[in-house]
Formats: structure tokens, sequence, C-alpha cells
């Protein structure tokens, strides 16, 4: 059983939420989405369903704040993937192939696609749309991609493109959909 308690009441409950959280992204990780439930994540964590459920009113509030937690991870790294060093060109693409990779992970059935509802998903989506659109400007600056298309418009044609990602079987023809999309993006002389 993991030690839970700390410091402080907020911290111990930070800390069993967490906990509950990573238990959740073990099971999941190990038998799929639809294999998790309360007395699972109870187990793994350590806990009595008591008091999994002081924290969490179903399951399906479990692996709702698991996906927001895993999506603020996902663009967390894509974030960082665009602040570091390299061409503006060099660090689109890497975002680009970044999050087409995890588009092709994704598990695609009917409870990931309820899990891809919500303000949680309007808010990453915002982010994710936000960065990429930063990254075009720079590129378009720099002369690596076309001016002639507004960069919001460019970045929804990326995120557009990318999401077919999720259908592909092999990281070959996910770089070959990246290569595709970038290259309606280059500048047409």
């Amino acid at each position: 059983m993991p030690k839970l308690w700390d410091e402080t009441i907020e911290a111990h409950r930070q800390a069993v939420r967490q906990a509950a959280l990573d238990a959740t992204a073990a099971l999941v990780a190990a038998n799929g989405i639809r294999a998790v439930t309360m007395s699972g994540i109870a187990e793994k964590t350590g806990i009595g369903r008591a008091t999994l459920y002081k924290y969490f009113p179903d399951v399906d509030a479990v692996l709702g704040a698991w996906h927001e937690r895993l999506v603020a991870s996902h663009l967390d790294r894509l974030d960082a993937l665009g602040q570091r060093s390299g061409t503006p060109g060099e660090r689109l693409r890497a975002v680009l192939e970044a999050y087409a990779l995890i588009r092709q992970q994704q598990d695609g059935g009917e409870l990931a696609a309820l899990l891809h509802r919500g303000a949680h998903m309007d808010h990453a989506h915002a982010r994710l749309s936000g960065f990429i659109r930063d990254l075009l400007v720079e590129a378009a600056a720099a002369g690596h991609v076309r001016d002639d298309v507004p960069p919001h418009e460019l970045a929804d044609y990326c995120l557009s493109a990318l999401g077919a990602a999720s259908s592909l079987s092999s990281r070959a023809a996910v770089l070959r959909l990246v290569e595709v999309t970038l290259a309606g993006m280059r500048i047409q002389r």
C-alpha cells in the first residue's frame, strides 16, 4: 500500500487523487479503457472503494480526470517541442510529427470518443491550435511556409489533416502524412 498521507489535508487529498489517476493510467495501459472499474482503481491505489468515492462519484469521473491530465501532458510536450532551439520550420515539423504520433496511438472506441468531448477538450484544442498558429507565423516570416493563407486557417488544415493519423498502423505512414501536410504549406512559386 503506498504512503498517501501528507503533511496537510489538501496535500493528502492531492496525493490520493494523483495516485488514483496514476492507477487509472496503469489499468488503461494494461487492460484497455473499458476494463477500468472503481474496484480496480481502489485496489491498485491501495485505498478502499469508499474512500475513492469521496474523490470521484463514478468511473466516468475518474476516466475524465485521467484523460484531462493526459491531454495536458501531451500539450505540455508539444509546447516544449515548439519552444526548443532550431528553425521555425524544424520546430513546426517536430510539433506536427509528435501530434500525429499521439493521434495514431489514441484508442478510437466509443468511450474514447466520449472522453474527447467537453470543456477540457475545447480548451486543449484552442491551446494546440494557438501554438501551431504561432509556429506558422514564425515559419512564414522565415520563408518556410506560405504566407498567402492566414495562419489560423493553416493551423486548422494541419490539425484536420493529421487527424487521419489515428487510422494509420505504422510510424512510417504517420511520417509520410506529416510530410504531405507540410508539402501543402510550402511556398508555391
